[in-house]
Parts: C-alpha cells; sequence; structure tokens
C-alpha cells in the first residue's frame, strides 16, 4: 500500500504557476483524503520558466524522490515536450542506475521518454494518468473510470487488468478556478476493445507510450537533440529488445494531422518493431479526433494483416484513462474485453 507520493515536474513546471494554484491545492485535498502523505520535490513547484532553464534541477528531483525512503509513489505532475534534456544528468555517470529502487513511477505522454529511461535501468513502470491531467480533475470528484484504476494502483501496488469504459468525455479547455465543479461533456462509448486485426488473443510485455514522443526520440521530429541524446544514452531499445512485446502507442493531445501520424509509424517500421513484436494496443485519440484515419494508417503502415491491433485502449490523452504497467507479461483478449497482468 502506498503512504507516501512524491510529485515530480519532469517536463513542465505548469503545478508551480499561479494560475494552477487552485488546481494543485485540489489534488493536494484529494490525496491526502485517501490517507497518502504528499511530498513535491525541491524544483517541482519552481514554475516552468525555471524549469525550462534548469534541466538538471528536474533531473535531480527525479534522483531525490526515488532516494527518498519515505516515498513509495512517485507521481508526475505533468507532461510537456523536453524531457529529453535530462539525460545527461541521469546517465553521464550512471545516476540514475545508481539511484533507483523499486517504487511505483506513474505519468504519462512527455514523460514516456522517463518511462524508457527506467526501462533501461531494469525498473518496471506504469503509464496512463499524471496529477494535474487526473488528480486534479475540475469536476467535483475524479473520473469514475480513472478514479477505479488509481485506487487500485494505491492499494495495492499493481494493476490487475483493464477494460473498457462505456463512455468518453471531450477534453477540457479551460482549466480556470471558474471551472470547478463544471461537467465535462460525456458521451457514450459502446466500440469497446476494437481488434482491427489479427487474433483475438495474444500476449507479451509492452512497452510504449506516446506516438509523437516516441518520433522525437526516434527521428526527431520536433527536436533533433532529442534522438541524438536518446541515442547517445542507450535509452531506445536493440530490435532485439522489442520481440515478443506489445507495443503501446497514444496520441497525443495535439490531435497531430494523419499524414504526421503516418510518418512516425513509419519510423517504427523502418526499424522494424513491427516484425518483431507480438501486437499493438493503441489509444484512443483525444475527442476522438481523426479515429478512422489513425486506424487507416495503421493497416497501411504495418502491412501485415497477421499482427494483432487493437484500439479505443483508454490510455493515454483520451479522458477517461486506466493504468498500464510497463514491462509486465500481459494478456490480451478482444473477445473477453480485457487485458490480464501478471
Amino acid at each position: 500500500m502506498v503512504k507516501t507520493v512524491a510529485i515530480v515536474s519532469l517536463s513542465h513546471g505548469t503545478v508551480g504557476e499561479a494560475f494552477a494554484k487552485h488546481e494543485l491545492e485540489l489534488g493536494v485535498s484529494r490525496l491526502e483524503k485517501y490517507g497518502l502523505k504528499v511530498k513535491f520535490t525541491d524544483n517541482a513547484l519552481k514554475g516552468h520558466g525555471y524549469l525550462k532553464a534548469h534541466p538538471e534541477k528536474r533531473a535531480e528531483d527525479l534522483l531525490q524522490a526515488f532516494t527518498d525512503d519515505e516515498v513509495d509513489m512517485i507521481l508526475c505532475a505533468i507532461g510537456g515536450d523536453d524531457t529529453f534534456r535530462l539525460l545527461p544528468y541521469l546517465f553521464s555517470d550512471d545516476e540514475l542506475k545508481k539511484a533507483v529502487k523499486k517504487k511505483i513511477f506513474l505519468g504519462f505522454s512527455d514523460t514516456t521518454t522517463n518511462h524508457f529511461m527506467l526501462n533501461k535501468v531494469g525498473l518496471n513502470t506504469f503509464y496512463g494518468q499524471s496529477f494535474l491531467a487526473d488528480i486534479c480533475e475540475l469536476e467535483n470528484e475524479m473520473l469514475p473510470y480513472t478514479k477505479k484504476y488509481f485506487e487500485e494502483l494505491i492499494s495495492t501496488g499493481t494493476i490487475k487488468e483493464i477494460t473498457p469504459s462505456d463512455v468518453w468525455y471531450e477534453s477540457r479547455t479551460d482549466f480556470s478556478e471558474s471551472q470547478k465543479g463544471v461537467k465535462l461533456t460525456l458521451h457514450k462509448d459502446s466500440k469497446g476493445f476494437e481488434l482491427l486485426q489479427g487474433k483475438n488473443v495474444f500476449s507479451g510485455r509492452i512497452l510504449g507510450g506516446c506516438i509523437e514522443t516516441l518520433f522525437d526520440m526516434y527521428e526527431g521530429e520536433w527536436y533533433e537533440e532529442s534522438a541524438s541524446l536518446c541515442e547517445r544514452y542507450g535509452i531506445l531499445p536493440e530490435l532485439k529488445e522489442w520481440e515478443g512485446k506489445i507495443l503501446l502507442i497514444e496520441s497525443s493531445e495535439m490531435k497531430t494531422e494523419p499524414e504526421t501520424y503516418r510518418r512516425a509509424l513509419k519510423a517504427l517500421k523502418d526499424r522494424g518493431i513491427f516484425d518483431a513484436v507480438n501486437g499493438v494496443l493503441v489509444g484512443k485519440p483525444a475527442d476522438e479526433a481523426y479515429y478512422e484515419e489513425y486506424k487507416k494508417a495503421l493497416t497501411d503502415v504495418v502491412n501485415n494483416k497477421d499482427l494483432p491491433i487493437v484500439c479505443n485502449i483508454n490510455i493515454g490523452h483520451a479522458l477517461p484513462r486506466c493504468i498500464i504497467p510497463l514491462g509486465v507479461n500481459a494478456t490480451v483478449d478482444t473477445e473477453k474485453q480485457r487485458i490480464v497482468f501478471g
């Protein structure tokens, strides 16, 4: 059972900005109602400008959270776009490897890069939720589906299985204090985990994350430095490490144009990843943007009808969100509409 949570800002420093104070207070209150002690690492609340200018301080915070024996769980405040800049401060002298201990690490979006860092040093992590995006949801309660998985993680230390949500929500565009208690627009969702192609049941250890971040890690699509640093410090798995795994991809709030999405898929295809993995899990796009176009891109680029592809997973940037354990064996069963871990 989790007793102490450390909140880290490894990407954007939004949680430290004055305009987010009402969200921060709401989130801390919710965590404390679970009986959790909440710690913010030394630099987590110093704001976006400071943290943008000081990636070494963000790196120090991650090391601090791992070396603090009181901390059971490390929760990322939010994503962003440049956590790759932490790499020299975590890998030049094996800093992360020396500090890492078995703890829960939870985050998504740009945090994909942090998940790959931790995978490199042998820690299994949890993908899918963050402090600001989920715990600080401005409705009167956390979204029920999201809340269910967060409560399972903090009470048991793991996730046993996930099933589909029967609803989805439109993304919130206004996060001001005036929106406290304002409900999100809700839609019914009867698609469930949608088998796009391949067999109904397959297994493997899941690895992956936000496809835009993966594209940047492999190709430097937005930051050339991202690809060069990821290669220099070897956090991108060798092809043999992808063998037998399940690739997880989910698309960001940017609602990436289908052509760019295709190029991101092709970057993975060109490296042989689709030939190595046992299957692909695809997160529901935020607001269902380009839902059909992304499916067409997947079948076109993968170009292998035998590779199982399952879409509409409630993970990543669409609401609500589950939590997926990375690095542990998973069995996907679209007939039974569940993914079982362990």
